[in-house]
């Protein structure tokens, strides 16, 4: 099981599901005892849903499930509501059993701890945006002034207050999701539940809810179950992210744990084809700053120049203020000097540790040392231009190593 260091708030514990008539009797004994999920239906006629899944989200993350079909993804979100039964195991939402809800209690649960986000607009044709939006605390009978304050807060969260008298026929397809997201966001939920929410949309929009929805969860901290099929979207917008494969999980990680450390030949497929300086980020690669300090003579300072892009001075609050190269340091020395200061240069990059390397590639051009620094400016990291390069080959020659596993 992944382990975790935030306030768990869904956590799913040797969570089996079987499809079929008699899903407590031979396919679990055999899907328990490692048979593969194709077998079973061979043997016993059941689908096979999940394998012995155990993850457990934080309060507040984006935790992506990704596979193909039949992975067993749309199933995991369905246990977490109680759309399906467990066969064995157990679902814990905030450390309630959901399994055991039934009635109005599970009703009730749905309704206050849960919102839910569909692939398909799923809106009334009838009704306008601010309605569709406030239906849910309709159906909670909460009176027309309160919703109607509930849903345009939520329509001003995604940026459709304007258009809350219009119809859904009336917006685009990226507007009548947002509506939908909006929707979920009306009855101020812990969780929100994302089953291929975009998949539905072009391309360019797709994105850019992408962006617009990491921009709201930014703002409101809601946990986030989201599921998808598509790998970039999930290393896009994930804290976390859950790959399964035949109802298993493969393998749970950050975007640049699954990008630099797949676990398997399946995951490495994957990632093949994932732009990776998009996902792996500065923090990954940097190294420690070592500064050079002022006092210094130009000489010994030199010596710290080896095999580096350049060593960096920092002011009395540990701010980067210059930078010492070796070619700098040779052509003062060549007329003579020992000043270091002579040698020193500020012409020189700063970036966040939570940069990615795309974004610093036309820096790194330069063939400059990057200065990595934190929200208060002070030095934390030194980036040489070469170590991108370097991790980028290093993640494709392990990509290459499983795809020799697999072939020979």
């Amino acid at each position: 099981m992944d382990g975790t260091n935030g306030d768990t708030i869904v956590e799913f514990r040797d969570v089996y599901k079987i499809f079929g008539p008699q899903p407590r009797g031979r396919a679990l004994d055999l899907a328990r005892s490692g048979i593969p999920k194709k077998e079973v239906q061979r043997l016993t006629g059941h689908v096979v849903g999940m394998t012995d899944v155990n993850f457990a989200v934080n309060r507040g993350e984006i935790f992506v499930v990704m596979g193909l079909s039949g992975s067993g993804k749309s199933t995991a979100i369905r246990m977490v509501n109680k759309l399906y039964d467990v066969t064995n195991g157990e679902v814990l939402v905030d450390g309630v059993d959901v399994q055991k809800l039934e009635g109005t209690q599970l009703q009730v649960f749905r309704r206050e701890k849960m919102g839910m986000v569909f692939q398909h607009f799923a809106l009334f044709p009838h009704r306008n945006v601010i309605d569709n939006v406030g239906y849910g605390l309709k159906v909670q009978k909460v009176d027309r002034d309160e919703r109607n304050r509930a849903a345009l807060h939520a329509l001003s969260l995604v940026g459709l207050a304007p258009f809350a008298d219009h119809r859904p026929a009336q917006l685009s397809g990226g507007m009548q999701q947002r509506v939908g997201l909006a929707r979920a966001l009306a009855s101020d939920p812990d969780i929100l539940l994302m089953d291929e929410a975009f998949s539905a949309l072009d391309p360019l929009i797709r994105r850019q809810m992408q962006d617009e929805m990491m921009e709201i969860q930014s703002r409101v901290q809601k946990t986030i179950l989201f599921i998808t099929h598509d790998l970039n979207e999930a290393l896009r917008i994930g804290d976390r992210v859950c790959i399964m494969k035949d109802g298993a999980v493969v393998q749970i990680g950050t975007p640049e744990e699954i990008l630099t450390e797949p676990a398997t030949g399946y995951v490495a497929e994957f990632v093949q084809d994932v732009d990776q300086g998009r996902v792996i980020k500065v923090h990954e690669v940097m190294t420690e700053p070592q500064p050079v300090p002022h006092d210094m003579s130009l000489s010994d300072a030199m010596t710290l120049c080896d095999d580096v892009t350049g060593r960096f001075c920092c002011d009395d609050e540990g701010k980067p203020v210059a930078l010492l190269t070796a070619a700098d340091g040779l052509r003062v020395r060549s007329m003579g000097s020992d000043d270091l200061k002579a040698a020193l240069r500020s012409d020189f990059d700063k970036c966040s540790p939570e940069a990615t390397l795309n974004e610093m590639y036309a820096a790194a051009g330069r063939g400059l040392s990057i200065a990595v620094v934190n929200d208060d400016g002070h030095l934390v990291g030194n980036l040489d231009p070469r170590l991108i390069m370097e991790e980028m080959g290093r993640v494709e020659q392990l990509i290459d190593g499983f795809e020799r596993e697999v072939f020979m």
